[in-house]
């Protein structure tokens, strides 16, 4: 698998209710996601991911997570843009829409 073009970055992902950053590892298919806002706050985890490039600027980013729930992304980094779509363990399906922002320099101090 090609390396991810984003890898090497953090990205906040806003949907109002839930809010969350998602690092990629720069080098492997790997991202730490962790919800900084939210009902599900202070959630955290390591998880491989596999992804695709589609038209447009679009990626669709799609991992499980080791409760079982499933997650994709379909996200465009270059509009800012996410949606989301995951099942938890218990079959409930959820469907985000929401911004996308790069955290790197922030979290990296640099400016």
């Amino acid at each position: 698998m090609n390396r991810f073009p984003f890898a090497g970055r953090t990205y906040e992902v806003n949907y109002g209710d839930l809010i969350a950053t998602n690092s990629y590892a720069a080098d492997k298919n790997s991202l730490i996601y962790e919800i900084t806002y939210g009902p599900l706050k202070g959630a955290t985890a390591e998880v491989s991911f596999e992804w695709q490039e589609l038209d447009g600027g679009d990626f669709v980013i799609s991992w499980q997570e080791a409760d079982g729930s499933t997650v994709v992304h379909v996200d465009n980094f270059d509009k800012g843009m996410s949606l989301s779509f995951f099942t938890t363990p218990t079959a409930n399906f959820y469907r985000l829409s929401g911004s996308l922002r790069d955290r790197s320099s922030a979290r990296d101090g640099a400016s």
